[in-house]
């Protein structure tokens, strides 16, 4: 004998119940993020990592050093309670010298980062959205930007004479201008992946019914790109930007290493680097605690990147909504 025939609502209820509770697109994401076991981990070394870099004039009040401050007698003294690294060839602290290096290394590859992506993101959607000429203008002129070599290219412009091109005195003879150099000379190079992929995504976008609804109410150009293409094509920039700070960590290092980066009395993983190099054989360590973070640090930032590619995906958030 069979049932009554139960309401269509409640055959929708058992339905939905059986399925399992929907999982909005940032519980996928993040769910999937976690299952990356070396994403995580590198999350939270760089986490960890931001925060002493951050503390670090509270460390050096705490130790009651000053991370400038030359002391020949103290030159490379091994680790004790004053000094918890010891002291580098100038009888400096070591930790706080690598602190205040970490946040040197960090903010030059998250500007440089930063910077480049935003260029990248406005050439990649003005040449996906108006095509044509524009299109092939700004793609070939991305292809001749790759073609440089670019560590050379960085040498000759890092070698510029800043006080012959214009800029204020006070400008050049500041501490920070190395950093502002570097930042500024790495963003103009390294756009080119992102732009690449802004293209192609903003072609693929650009097709889409929402997007053809936007242009016949009269939108403008800038505001469909900005407003209706953009964010939906995020994924990939964040993915892309987080895979090259790495990579501009250790060009950072290689042109600090060669004395063209940032410049001391400013510190950096790079520059002290090159002071050790010299050493190597009488404090191995001066050389093996800025290598070393600066490989961990560039790891983790490539693992992190590994992480997001696989939790942004779209057709793996389709699949598990």
């Amino acid at each position: 004998m069979t049932g009554a025939p139960q309401p269509p609502g409640l055959l929708a209820a058992e339905a939905a119940h059986a399925q399992g509770p929907t999982l909005t697109v940032r519980q996928i994401f993040w769910r999937r993020f976690f299952r990356h076991r070396l994403a995580v981990c590198s999350l939270l070394f760089l986490i960890l990592l931001a925060l002493a870099s951050a503390a670090a004039p509270l460390v050096e009040a705490l130790l009651g050093v000053d991370g400038n401050q030359v002391d020949l007698f103290n030159a490379k003294q091994p680790p004790s309670a004053a000094h918890p690294l010891g002291t580098d060839e100038l009888g400096r602290d070591l930790l706080v010298r690598l602190l205040y290096g970490g946040q040197v290394s960090l903010v030059v590859g998250l500007a440089a980062a930063l910077c480049a992506a935003v260029i990248g993101t406005l050439f990649g959607l003005a040449a996906g959205y108006y095509g044509g000429r524009l299109d092939a203008l700004l793609m070939r002129f991305t292809d001749g930007v790759i073609a440089l070599p670019i560590l050379p290219l960085l040498i000759i412009l890092a070698a510029v004479d800043l006080s012959k091109v214009g800029l204020p005195q006070e400008l050049v003879s500041s501490e920070s201008v190395s950093l502002y150099r570097i930042v500024l000379l790495i963003a103009l190079v390294g756009w080119t992946t992102v732009a690449r992929l802004v293209r192609g995504a903003t072609l693929s976008m650009k097709t889409r019914e929402f997007v053809r609804a936007a242009e016949a109410l009269g939108a403008t150009a800038p505001r469909i790109m900005l407003v209706h293409i953009l964010p939906n094509i995020v994924s990939p920039i964040i993915v892309a930007t987080t895979l090259s700070v790495g990579g501009i960590i250790l060009l950072e290092s290689v042109l600090s290493f060669l004395g063209l980066g940032i410049q001391p009395p400013l510190p950096s993983w790079g520059n002290m680097l090159t002071s050790a190099q010299e050493l190597i054989w009488d404090a191995p360590a001066l050389a093996i605690y800025p290598g070393a973070l600066i490989f961990l640090t560039v790891i983790a930032f490539n693992f992190l990147g590994d992480g997001l590619q696989d939790a942004l995906d779209p057709r793996a958030l389709q699949s598990e909504d």
